[in-house]
């Protein structure tokens, strides 16, 4: 069962950093527009619309991903504190009551919206129509992804339940720990604190 899970966190993680790129894209596009708008004085149509479209495949494709990392943010601050069997049943009823029927309907819409859109041929309303079926199948993609990831969150829910521990999951990038980042350039407050104590001097004498 636990490779099973990873198995699924690994292909969430996958889903995720591969549309991370269109990052990149969207950073080049923008970047490309502001020189032909403002230097070359031509702008195109298109673009805005081609930006919107890539922003909105990168933050949906993203939410698989999130989830798997246990990274979307919680609004009960008491949460930390519960042990973790009572976390897993809170979790476990929020899954089921709300996050299970909730992206089921999007996929399921998602997938209406792509077969209407793609019947006609849809485009955008502009000089330079896009095509936005494509975009449009993201929908139920990225639903269907997070769907999986979210039988996988509700099987950790049962096993934490089972055996009163959070079994592990994938890991990728962390945020930055001050206190491990000292302890590897082998600094110490006292250090900083003396650092501190130049800069200020320094600011007073100029």
């Amino acid at each position: 069962m636990q490779k099973l899970l990873l198995a699924v966190d690994r292909f969430s993680t996958f889903i995720g950093q591969l549309f991370a790129w269109s990052v990149v894209g969207l950073t080049a596009l923008i970047s490309w527009e502001v020189f032909n708008r403002y230097v070359l004085n031509n702008p195109h149509a298109w673009v805005l619309d081609a930006q919107i479209m890539l922003y909105g495949t990168l933050f949906m494709c993203a939410g698989a991903y999130t989830l798997s990392k246990a990274g979307h943010v919680r609004g009960d601050v008491l949460y930390g504190f519960f042990r973790p069997r009572t976390q897993a049943t809170i979790d476990l009823t929020l899954y089921i009551l709300f996050f299970l029927p909730g992206i089921f309907a999007m996929t399921w819409a998602g997938w209406s919206y792509f077969n209407d859109s793609l019947a006609i041929r849809e485009q955008t309303f502009n000089a330079d129509p896009l095509p936005v079926y494509p975009f449009k199948f993201i929908i139920p993609f990225a639903g269907a992804v997070l769907l999986l990831q979210g039988l996988v969150e509700i099987a950790r829910c049962v096993i934490c339940l089972r055996q009163g521990e959070w079994p592990s999951r994938e890991h990728d990038v962390e945020e930055v720990d001050v206190e491990k980042l000292k302890d590897m350039v082998h600094v110490k407050d006292a250090d900083i604190e003396a650092l501190d104590e130049i800069v200020v001097k320094q600011g007073k004498h100029s």
